[in-house]
């Protein structure tokens, strides 16, 4: 849903971006402020599972490579804390990634995620995702 360009989400909608590369970071960051949304920041994998248990998240854009433990482990992680935790409402976890070949999003969608996005990507890119992640909770 939309208004005046922006996306309008429940209030219990939480995003999080986890990626490594801090301009990385201020460019997505920028893209979703624009659409009139906002996210929390986990600069690895490790982080990215303990921040999603502490605040469980709604919506994950997942970086594939980062330090200490990289976007796909960091997916099966939050897999099986959702099902060792019998989570009906599981997380929408999108790959961000350079790579697109198809062997990455293979490995992705393997791993759990739900949808891929290559880096650079459009604002438009972004809004058909967390579009795609809202309809998905309904």
């Amino acid at each position: 849903m939309t208004e005046n360009g922006k996306i309008i989400i429940p209030n219990d909608f939480r995003i999080l971006l986890a990626e490594d590369n801090i301009i990385n970071q201020r460019v997505a960051v920028l893209s979703l402020k624009r659409l009139g949304l906002f996210c929390d920041i986990a600069n690895n994998g490790n982080e990215a599972v303990e921040k999603y248990i502490a605040n469980r998240y709604s919506l994950i854009f997942m970086d594939m490579q980062m330090p200490m433990l990289d976007g796909v482990g960091a997916v099966v992680k939050i897999r099986e804390y959702e099902k060792d935790n019998q989570i009906k409402s599981f997380c929408w976890i999108v790959a961000v990634t350079a790579n697109s070949f198809s062997t990455d999003k293979e490995e992705c969608f393997q791993a759990g995620m739900n949808d891929f996005i290559n880096k650079p990507f459009s604002e438009a890119e972004l809004r058909m995702v967390i579009e795609k992640a809202l309809q998905s909770r309904s």
